[in-house]
């Protein structure tokens, strides 16, 4: 039996290079719904993208480029890298086509999913995200949801995920893989990761099944996306490396419903405080 990846790792490019930094198709990857790439442009350069049969969210990680889905060219990007500020994301459901051209150095992820779904072209900007504080003491982390379940999107939700070096994340384990509405709904996760000190920075990630048939553990380094196709999948952030993740769900239904690892719980009844280094982009 040929066993599913669980990790897909960057593509090194060289300083001042543009190109695909990271790649997988949901055929590839032996998956239902998620596909994802993610590109570098250099000043001057350009990316076109097209959607049919599909809907796509690209997410600006940093620089500064025009973009044009159809409604006029507008100039999008203020922080330099993820760890400089909120960001930017252009949503295009299917039928529809955008083009990025790079005004600095440009860094977009991008994810796509099967949808027929008549929708509008949307752009999100800073100002349209919500951040947030979650969990607390060596579990705090921040949380930017781009978007939201609520957002007139078909399949996709897009959230940005920053933990404190030394922190937990994801915790108490969670899992999203039974469609067992109101209480859980069956959602896949792309868990893509920047570090703040990327050549020497990492993070750990367990993925185990609640009868523990399978426990591994991966190590994310800069640039790598991990795959959660089922059970719980807690985070750890290497002690003093601020580590980002960020998250493309899409399943069986928009709603953010999760089962917790009981034996875990109790943990919420011991936090009396948010790390104080949080937030860590405003």
């Amino acid at each position: 039996m040929t066993s599913l990846p669980n990790v897909v790792h960057s593509q090194a490019l060289p300083e001042g290079a543009s190109g695909q930094l990271l790649h997988f198709s949901r055929e590839s990857v032996q998956w239902e719904w998620m596909s994802m790439s993610v590109h570098r442009l250099q000043a001057g350069e350009t990316l076109s993208a097209k959607t049919k049969g599909e809907e796509a969210a690209f997410v600006l990680l940093g620089g500064r480029c025009i973009a044009d889905w159809g409604a006029g060219a507008r100039i999008i990007g203020k922080r330099k890298n993820v760890f400089d500020g909120l960001p930017y994301c252009v949503y295009l459901p299917t039928g529809n086509s955008v083009e990025f051209a790079a005004e600095t150095a440009v860094e977009i992820a991008a994810c796509r999913a099967p949808s027929t779904a008549q929708l509008e072209p949307k752009l999100i900007t800073p100002e349209d995200v919500v951040s947030s504080l979650r969990g607390g003491g060596n579990a705090s982390r921040q949380i930017v949801d781009i978007i939201r379940p609520e957002f007139p999107a078909d399949k996709l939700v897009v959230i940005e995920v920053y933990t404190p070096g030394g922190n937990w994340s994801s915790y108490p384990p969670h899992k999203h893989d039974i469609h067992n509405p109101p209480a859980e709904v069956d959602l896949d996760e792309i868990y893509y990761y920047r570090v703040d000190k990327p050549r020497e920075g990492f993070a750990l990630q367990r993925l185990y099944n609640p009868d523990k048939s399978r426990d591994v553990t991966v190590r994310a380094q800069d640039g790598d996306a991990v795959l959660v196709r089922s059970g719980y999948h807690p985070v750890v952030a290497g002690p003093g490396y601020n580590v980002y993740y960020l998250n493309f769900l899409a399943g069986t239904s928009r709603k953010l419903a999760v089962t917790e690892d009981a034996d875990h719980v109790w943990l919420k009844g011991t936090w009396k405080e948010m790390d104080p280094r949080l937030p860590l982009v405003k």
